[in-house]
């Protein structure tokens, strides 16, 4: 039974477990407030200290993946801008840590990219090699994955798909970000004269969006609406460009995937041609809360 260690580097948090690569069980699971460690300097020490712990408990485990929240070089080596934690820019990670654990082999990638191809290795259903991953979530984030491996384009960090132009002058995820989504709720709610069990005090969550639009509730269901409307018109031109067929739907937001599908499906058949839609696929992804930690682990495998 091989086992890899999965790194979950976030702006929040970092998280690490061993991840048992036959069931995807995670085990040893470990989490440090990421703050701190910003706070007292060295974030890569820190880092690696956490890392010394996992190993020595755990001395069979040769590999250790590693996601991070924003873009690294093309040989995968080197944070180059992560905002979050910007005091590991241009710092040669994967080398220092090389250096420092001998006979370990790590893997950097964008947490993202990993996420996504994570739900190749560990998802409970067996799908495609090919397709497209967006979370929805504080922001809008994506990877495509085409035979098995990260597409990274012409310099490391192709598919952002939040930063596409979107309605009203924005990007994507100023549309449709967590933030973005329940200023777009309140605003609706304010000029709404019909019934609705949504609170017009500018208190709406996303919870209590999906609980109403459970219910029925027109208001919520059109709220969804846009949302669906503002993400399939952006899933055409990755459709389009990439020409997969396969979508994944996963992050916080991803709770609102039935009430945004139908929107989502008016646009795709609305621009698509029967090519594109004869095999078209849209699910929700998988993996959940486990999907940063099993992400960076399925980095591992060759």
């Amino acid at each position: 039974m091989e086992q890899y260690l999965g790194i979950d580097v976030g702006g929040t948090n970092v998280k690490m477990g061993v991840v048992d690569t036959e069931t995807g069980r995670i085990s040893n699971f470990y989490s440090h407030d990421t703050a701190s460690w910003r706070e007292m300097g060295h974030f890569e020490k820190h880092l690696g200290d956490a890392i010394a712990i996992q190993l020595h408990e755990y001395p069979n485990i040769k590999k250790v993946g590693i996601g991070l929240p924003g873009m690294i070089n093309r040989k995968r080596t080197v944070p180059l801008e992560i905002t979050a934690i910007p005091e590991i820019d241009n710092v040669p990670l994967v080398d220092y840590l090389s250096g420092r654990f001998e006979g370990v082999q790590f893997f950097l990638e964008n947490d993202a990219n990993a996420a996504a191809l994570g739900e190749f290795y560990f998802a409970e259903e067996k799908i495609d090699e090919n397709y497209i991953f967006i979370t929805l979530g504080t922001g809008v984030g994506g990877a495509a994955i085409i035979n098995r491996k990260v597409f990274v384009g012409g310099d490391g960090n192709a598919m952002e798909p939040g930063h596409v132009p979107s309605k009203n002058g924005k990007v994507l995820e100023r549309n449709i970000g967590k933030k973005e989504l329940l200023d777009l709720a309140n605003d609706m709610r304010s000029r709404y004269t019909s019934e609705t069990q949504l609170p017009g005090d500018g208190s709406i969550s996303t919870t209590g969006l999906v609980a109403a639009a459970a219910e029925g509730d027109e208001l919520a269901l059109s709220i969804w609406n846009e949302v669906g409307e503002m993400l399939g018109d952006g899933l055409v031109a990755m459709i389009r460009i990439l020409d997969i067929k396969l979508i994944l739907i996963g992050g916080g937001l991803s709770a609102s995937f039935e009430y945004i599908l139908p929107a989502v499906d008016r646009r795709l058949n609305y621009w698509l041609t029967p090519y594109y839609l004869k095999d078209l696929t849209i699910k929700r992804a998988t993996l959940g809360n486990d999907a940063g930690l099993l992400g960076a682990a399925s980095l591992c495998f060759d």
